[in-house]
């Protein structure tokens, strides 16, 4: 008889925002290595509102709001859009070997993985359903986001469990669109999302039985056995190391701000179904027909993220009657993977900011 496969189950509490960005990293990292075994994380925050990799940090987080109240502002390693977190609310991390999940491509993880955690949630008295592309609902309201990439041959991907918040303490710190909430015919963010202690009353599980139920639900999904163990040292000094160096600076938190163009850049969009992509464009030469510099942001999920950086350095210098075929010429030779979104998603938000110009 052969012996089921094992994952590593750990649980790291309530920690600083950017410190637990810090410590998925870390965990990717010793993944990626082969010193740790693919590991679901448990994790929860103390009042902490959450940016995206690639979004504007002011545009979407009320920054006086967070500051005035001592809610922590962080900047994820993965896109997607911001999000609130609170003791209340459960965060769950899956750092896993590609071959280990028997599925090669991001959006058909995205959907395994989004039904084992529905189905775990639903073991808790809840018909939760997945709906694509990332979110998992009861009744057409959110219970859970999710959102990962693959750095090379492991999969980063994290979810949350919302347990029990306040929806108000959510829509004041975030800036939610109003377009995002007309497409849903909502009035506020606060309808669009729904915590088992709504659903459940006094009936709601601790939070050591909704892990034990989302465990077991991926390990039923992947035909893998959980094993509870606890957070290497060798992880826990590398996350230190990347919050004093990178994840916990004010640098990287910051690194999108201000809205390009608010300084006369050329700025567009395009709206799809990955989520919103924006693109900035700062030209040059006599004829202002040069790239001088490009950015991309917005809440779409591109593996792995740090492909913007390279796209945008890419694009420096480029004729713009060229734009186009470098954009698709670019994602074509990068072989990255994309979520709901196609590099001719990317080229139609620099042709919508050449038609504001």
């Amino acid at each position: 008889m052969t012996e089921a496969k094992t994952f590593r189950v750990i649980d790291t509490g309530v920690l600083e925002g950017r410190l637990n960005i810090a410590i998925g990293q870390a965990v990717v990292e010793a993944r990626q290595a082969g010193e740790v075994p693919d590991t679901l994380r448990f994790l929860r925050f103390p009042p902490t509102a959450l940016v995206g990799r690639h979004q504007a940090l002011g545009q979407e987080i009320d920054l006086d709001y967070c500051r005035e109240n001592g809610i922590g502002v962080v900047r994820r390693i993965t896109g997607g859009g911001a999000i609130f977190m609170e003791p209340g609310l459960l965060g769950w991390e899956l750092a896993f070997d590609r071959k280990t999940l028997g599925v090669s491509s991001l959006p058909e993880l995205t959907r395994a993985i989004c039904e084992a955690a529905a189905e775990g949630i639903s073991s808790l008295g809840v018909k939760a359903s997945y709906r694509p592309r990332n979110d998992i609902e009861v009744e057409g309201r959110k219970i859970s986001g999710t959102g990962g990439f693959f750095d090379g041959d492991t999969l980063f991907y994290q979810g949350t469990v919302l347990v029990d918040m306040d929806p108000q303490v959510m829509v004041s710190a975030l800036r939610v669109p109003q377009a995002k909430l007309a497409k849903r015919q909502l009035d506020s963010a606060a309808q669009r999302v729904v915590t088992l202690r709504e659903l459940l009353g006094a009936e709601t599980p601790e939070l050591s039985i909704i892990q034990d139920a989302l465990a077991c639900a991926f390990a039923d999904r992947f035909g893998l056995q959980p094993v509870k163990a606890e957070l290497g040292a060798g992880e826990l000094e590398q996350a230190q190391k990347l919050y004093r160096e990178e994840i916990g600076t004010e640098d990287f938190v910051n690194e999108i701000d201000e809205p390009p163009a608010a300084r006369g850049d050329l700025a567009g969009q395009q709206l799809c179904p990955g989520g919103t992509i924006k693109a900035y464009l700062r030209l040059e030469g006599p004829a202002q027909n040069r790239v001088r510099a490009a950015l991309v942001t917005g809440d779409f999920f591109v593996t792995p993220p740090r492909i913007i950086y390279d796209l945008e350095s890419r694009l420096r210098g480029v004729y713009l009657d060229e734009l186009a075929e470098v954009v698709r010429s670019f994602f074509a030779q990068a072989g990255v993977e994309v979520l709901s979104v196609s590099p001719d998603d990317f080229v139609a938000a620099f042709e919508d900011a050449l038609a504001n110009s």
